[in-house]
């Protein structure tokens, strides 16, 4: 019999386990892979963002599945918490651009066997290459069963088992059906920071695959033309659609607008110039043209934007690569400064939720306390980390989500 048992070992289900042991709580931490840590190893690029150093209200914008449900939980534990905790446990951090946070050895081991070591420390039971099967649900948790029908009993029980991005770490989804058969609802499941699928026919004869554009506004559009989310970042073409920073984080609004309008082909949008009105830029481009009239346009405009997708745009404006600027329609100009702001191209849908690096969806944050990860069915019951229906973009975020979901669970059970 244990006070507390954890079920998964990714970020959220350390951090619990370590929480709880701190509290004075008999911990059993369970997983059904050989190794813990599995997703912090390899997140990051395998040096481990672990949070990200900006304000509780840059970090709740950065976290658009539901981030407004962290706030009770930050006056307990935040990502400034997070930063004193892995320096204090000897894992001394750096910050990178846009407020990111890295050990100083960009290697993610550190994180993971300073975690490791706490487990240790606090005397936590840890069962690896076990699954759970179910949970013992009479009127209340009183446990688990495991796939060789062993049970096991406790006090509380922590659903700490993640998404269903990157199976590969053990994510599958098995927290999902834990939370069902305790009676929660679990909200519609998409993939989320993920490459975005198009058909367009540029894309089908790869005619960009490969180009990256630097510092770009990419936007999702609405059925009326405006958009619904700019993201202004850099992004890539690849042989199946658009990949990037910017193409991640409009992936999940790519999903939310097909079921708003209903439809597979939805339009997006990008402008190469987000800082420069229509206006000025096609001064800048006329003034380009009329002082370099003799040469041919694809040579006048140089540097304009990368090669191929200038010549890429002169050719869709339907202006003819060798005129020179003695020969060009004003209308073709005028069109070919339009798609520099506003390039637009269909896409229908992203690729799968286990191709994703984020789950949205999950366990309705309403059936939750925010305050204590306590599932409000049962009082015993505790959800952290990817479970639940939180999502954030990359850059730490979802990480700082699942440890301060993870240590508020472990700290609050009885």
């Amino acid at each position: 019999m244990f006070n507390t048992i954890v079920i998964g070992g990714g970020p959220s289900g350390l951090m619990a386990a370590i929480s709880a042991s701190e509290n004075g709580k008999s911990v059993l931490l369970i997983d059904k892979k050989d190794k813990l840590g599995r997703k912090l190893q390899i997140s990051g690029g395998g040096r481990c963002n672990v949070t990200n150093r900006v304000s509780h209200e840059e970090l709740i914008q950065h976290l658009p599945g539901n981030g407004k449900f962290l706030y009770s939980a930050f006056n307990t534990f935040d990502n400034f918490a997070i930063i004193d905790y892995f320096e204090n446990l000897g894992v001394h951090l750096k910050e990178e651009d846009h407020g990111r946070m890295f050990p100083v050895s960009d290697n993610a081991k550190d994180v993971v066997n300073a975690l490791k070591q706490q487990l240790a420390k606090n005397n936590v039971d840890i069962r690896t290459n076990q699954k759970v099967a179910s949970l013992l649900v009479q009127d209340t948790v009183k446990g688990v069963r495991l796939e060789d029908d062993t049970e096991i009993y406790a006090d509380n029980v922590i659903i700490a088992t993640g998404g269903k991005s990157v199976p590969h770490t053990g994510s599958t989804g098995d927290g999902y059906e834990f939370a069902k058969q305790a009676g929660h609802t679990i909200t519609e499941l998409f993939p989320t920071e993920v490459p975005i699928i198009s058909n367009a026919p540029f894309i089908k004869a790869k005619t960009l695959q490969g180009l990256s554009l630097r510092d770009v506004a990419l936007s999702v559009l609405r059925k009326n033309g405006k958009p619904r989310i700019t993201h202004q970042m850099d992004m890539i073409f690849t042989h199946f659609g658009i990949s990037g920073p910017a193409a991640l984080r409009c992936s999940q609004f790519v999903y939310k607008e097909q079921k708003s309008q209903k439809k597979q082909d939805i339009t997006m949008m990008i402008d190469c110039f987000p800082q420069e009105s229509i206006g000025t830029l096609k001064n800048r481009i006329t003034k380009m043209i009329d002082t370099n009239k003799d040469k041919a346009i694809k040579n006048s405009l140089k540097g304009l934007v990368s090669e191929r997708y200038l010549l890429f745009l002169l050719e869709q404006a339907g202006l003819n690569l060798e005129d020179n600027g003695h020969h060009l329609k004003k209308e073709a100009v005028e069109q070919f400064c339009e798609l520099l702001k506003g390039f637009k191209f269909p896409v229908n849908g992203t690729q799968s939720i286990e191709k994703a690096f984020v789950t949205g969806g999950g366990v309705s944050v309403k059936e939750v306390g925010p305050a204590t990860m306590q599932s409000k069915l049962h009082d015993n019951l505790y959800f952290c980390g990817e479970v639940l229906d939180i999502h954030g973009y990359t850059g730490g975020y979802n990480i700082t989500s699942a440890l301060v979901t993870g240590y508020i669970a472990g700290l609050s059970c009885r």
